[in-house]
């Protein structure tokens, strides 16, 4: 995490009503990959705010809504207002 993003961070984790621990001490591409399964496998739709744009990495927005496709999940894309390419996915 960001260290300008720490008090956002504590905001939400008050706000949630459940909280799933991945047991990774620091942010990282394994630790977003951990996320992303742990997310995917107990939802059976998902909403990704994405701006289309490929991955960086592995464990990214772009990775995640691949990952879900090809699982056959329902995925709602949505674009943030600055977001802008041909086709969207």
């Amino acid at each position: 995490m960001k260290p300008d993003h720490a008090e956002q961070f504590d905001r939400l984790l008050a706000a949630a009503a459940t909280v799933r621990i991945t047991g990774f001490d620091h942010a990282g591409e394994a630790a977003y990959e951990a996320a992303n399964e742990a997310m995917l496998s107990s939802v059976d739709e998902m909403a990704a705010v994405w701006d289309g744009k490929p991955g960086t990495g592995r464990g990214g927005t772009a990775e995640v809504v691949a990952e879900a496709r090809k699982r056959g999940m329902k995925v709602t894309v949505i674009w943030p207002e600055d977001a802008a390419r041909e086709e969207r996915p």
